[in-house]
């Protein structure tokens, strides 16, 4: 026959377990999320620069142009379609675009600078704005803190 505190304290220890397996799955959950946060926060903007690379592969200058947020409609006077195709076109340095490579990419708070590599060519620095997704020429080769939000 049983005693009266024979079981005494194994409700403690199976508790401690539970407590303990919990923490450690509550931390390793925060590490993934965290990893997974840094490995994925540029995703849409990278898509966004390869699809830019699609429409000038398919030789869409149109479509590739209103990438940079401009249009027949709405042309950039900074930027004209001319002088885009002067940047992009089939005439350009950069008209083997089957061959540019994305290099590195420089995550900044407004946006993010992605790196082309292009055979033989200087690198390529896009900007691409985080609220929009338009893209331009990068401005500077690192993020410029005077450009950030708090």
């Amino acid at each position: 026959m049983a005693g009266y505190l024979e079981g005494y304290g194994a409700g403690v220890e199976n508790r401690i377990k539970i407590y303990r397996w919990s923490a450690i799955g509550l931390v390793a959950a925060i590490i993934i999320a965290i990893v997974l946060y840094f490995q994925f926060r540029d995703y849409s903007e990278e898509q966004k620069v390869k699809q830019f690379l699609a429409s000038l592969q398919t030789q869409n200058y149109k479509g590739a142009y209103s990438f940079w947020g401009c249009t027949d409609v709405h042309p950039c006077p900074q930027y004209s379609f001319e002088k885009f195709m002067e940047d992009w076109g089939p005439k350009s340095p950069h008209a083997n675009v089957q061959q540019a490579k994305l290099a590195t990419k420089k995550s900044c708070t407004n946006g993010v600078i992605q790196f082309l590599d292009f055979p033989g060519q200087e690198q390529v620095q896009l900007w691409v704005e985080r609220k929009d997704k338009t893209i331009g020429f990068a401005p500077w080769p690192v993020c410029n803190p005077r450009m950030q939000v708090p």
